[in-house]
């Protein structure tokens, strides 16, 4: 249709909304269907935090709210910041959104000309690109394979660096490949960085309580203090707290970016859901230890998982830091033909016919920019993880 925007063009829809859509198409009309497509967790919202909503409800906290967040929640993610991170932020210096990519978007459309670059290593989450290019800016994929455990290396953010480079966003945990970044490793991309004083940083920390073993979360600002005037640091209470649909994202960042998003938001959404974030005060102010019982679940889950794709024939899976991901590599795969006779030619067509000839849902590489690969949440049952990963063993025996 000729009335459409021309910037439109330069977008596509998000390939992991459309798998976890087809699944739930192909479950309704009957079939056997296991998707593996979806970020969110499997657990309810706790309770106090439902009782939160409902006690907001109640005493009519339901109105129009200030454009980027209540006083109450703005105090709550200054504490966190500086309970978790041991970051210090004033309310002013704080903006909340409906959801963490309304956060990333705001930034963007805030702060992008025509040209500017912004450096995205891949695999990245689908939206990032994209969100780029509609705020009228160029993304920088830097591809970060296997052999680096899907992380970045400071020389290949050296490289990526031109005049014309405005942030760079950085995922730890990482969505697709649960890879984190130790202090050290984002040390040494943080020097970096500190001899680019006109790159600024955009964290996306979502992911940030998910993390297992050894592992320790750290944040860009955090670990350089050089950096905190320069760094948007981004998260929510989506993951964590098993709150995707209440939609509330939150940021902290210098004053006059965090007034920019805040005019962004005035003209399109204006304020997040009242009840969501008296919701998400009670989130981050209240018990935390639920936490720790979700992760050893998680946990469980991520090593089912890695165990029974690795011996998966043709395929190898890395075992993640944290999130609720894997992300094998079907380089083994390339070139043979499917039982249903569909040749795997890419990552692509090994995902759908996986779904077509045994009924699992899982996202291609290519849709987080990184091939041959494919991404599979485990945040469902541990009996879905079984079926569904024995049939992944069970399609790629028949590959011939």
């Amino acid at each position: 249709m000729t009335f459409l925007s021309a910037t439109l063009d330069r977008v596509k829809p998000s390939p992991t909304i459309a798998v976890s859509n087809l699944a739930a198409e192909l479950k309704a009309a009957g079939k056997d269907v296991i998707g593996l497509g979806a970020g969110e967790p499997d657990f309810d919202t706790p309770d106090n935090v439902k009782a939160a909503a409902v006690a907001a409800i109640d005493a009519g906290k339901t109105k129009y709210t200030a454009v980027d967040g209540i006083a109450e929640l703005k105090a709550a993610i200054c504490a966190k910041f500086a309970r978790e991170n041991g970051l210090t932020y004033e309310p002013a210096q704080v903006s909340v959104g409906t959801g963490g990519k309304q956060i990333l978007y705001n930034a963007l459309m805030a702060t992008l000309n025509p040209g500017d670059e912004v450096i995205i290593p891949a695999p990245y989450w689908v939206s990032y690109p994209d969100m780029v290019l509609l705020a009228g800016g160029e993304p920088v994929v830097v591809e970060c394979g296997i052999e680096d455990a899907f992380k970045m290396t400071p020389e290949a953010l050296e490289a990526a660096i031109t005049p014309k480079t405005k942030w760079l966003i950085f995922n730890s945990p990482s969505n697709p490949t649960g890879a984190g970044y130790s202090w050290d490793e984002m040390k040494a991309l943080t020097e970096v960085l500190m001899r680019h004083p006109h790159v600024w940083v955009m964290t996306d920390d979502m992911y940030e309580h998910l993390v297992y073993g050894d592992f320790t979360f750290c944040t860009p600002a955090q670990v350089e203090p050089g950096l905190y005037d320069r760094t948007l640091t981004c998260n929510g209470v989506s993951k964590a707290y098993a709150m995707t649909g209440w939609r509330i994202g939150y940021a902290a960042g210098p004053k006059e970016l965090i007034a920019a998003m805040r005019k962004i938001q005035s003209q399109s959404t204006s304020n997040p859901c009242s009840v969501s974030q008296w919701a998400a005060v009670e989130a981050l102010n209240g018990p935390q230890d639920f936490i720790e019982g979700n992760k050893a679940v998680f946990r469980r889950r991520r090593d089912l998982v890695v165990e029974m794709l690795n011996e998966a024939t043709g395929i190898t899976c890395p075992v993640p830091d944290g999130a609720f991901y894997v992300y094998p590599s079907i380089a083994g795969c390339l070139g043979k033909t499917s039982a249903g006779g569909v040749k795997i030619g890419d990552d692509e067509a090994f995902a759908k016919a996986l779904l077509e000839e045994k009924g699992v849902a899982v996202v291609f590489g290519s849709a987080f920019g990184l091939s041959p690969n494919f991404r599979v949440s485990y945040a469902t049952s541990d009996e879905a993880l079984k079926e569904a990963c024995a049939r992944i063993q069970a399609f790629c025996a028949e590959l011939s």
